[in-house]
């Protein structure tokens, strides 16, 4: 049910893949709720006239430090709309994930902006059956059987 006071707003996300079959994901807290510790797929929110694939692709290079041409990036894998609490506000978010194959990279945090910064605090590439298996929180909580899906067992 969508709350009437969400905040609507458009995201891209990147499965980062490596030749393990292993997504990279960023650890990060709510500012609001310091103890709520999740992960999560590397991207974030557009930026005004910004299309999914150059949000995807800019998002990339802050979080990681890769940089790659939007056209890279291809057609989306997936798509969700969600809903979320962020910082004391309620976000309804359409978002498109896109798969981009690597051979592995070496995570640089330098492109963090403040929020990031303050809420991000570790990477982890993680298999599916590392997903199947934890009891920490992660999203999208279907991450496991869309990378099975997208990516084939990992």
């Amino acid at each position: 049910m969508t709350r009437p006071d969400a905040i609507p707003r458009a995201a891209a996300r990147v499965l980062l893949v490596d030749a393990a079959g292993r997504v990279l994901m960023l650890r990060g807290h709510d500012p609001a709720r310091p103890d709520h510790k999740y992960w999560f797929t590397i991207g974030g929110g557009l930026d005004a006239g910004e299309t999914v694939t150059e949000g995807a692709a800019r998002e990339l290079a802050e979080e990681t430090g890769l940089r790659v041409a939007p056209a890279d990036l291809g057609a989306p894998v997936f798509h969700e709309t969600t809903e979320f609490p962020f910082d004391g506000r309620w976000y309804r978010q359409e978002q498109d994930f896109f798969l981009l194959r690597v051979e592995s990279w070496e995570v640089d945090f330098a492109g963090h902006n403040a929020i990031e910064q303050a809420t991000v605090d570790a990477y982890r590439w993680w298999s599916v059956d590392d997903l199947r298996t934890t009891t920490e929180r992660f999203y999208p909580a279907e991450l496991p059987d869309l990378l099975t899906r997208v990516v084939g067992a990992c």
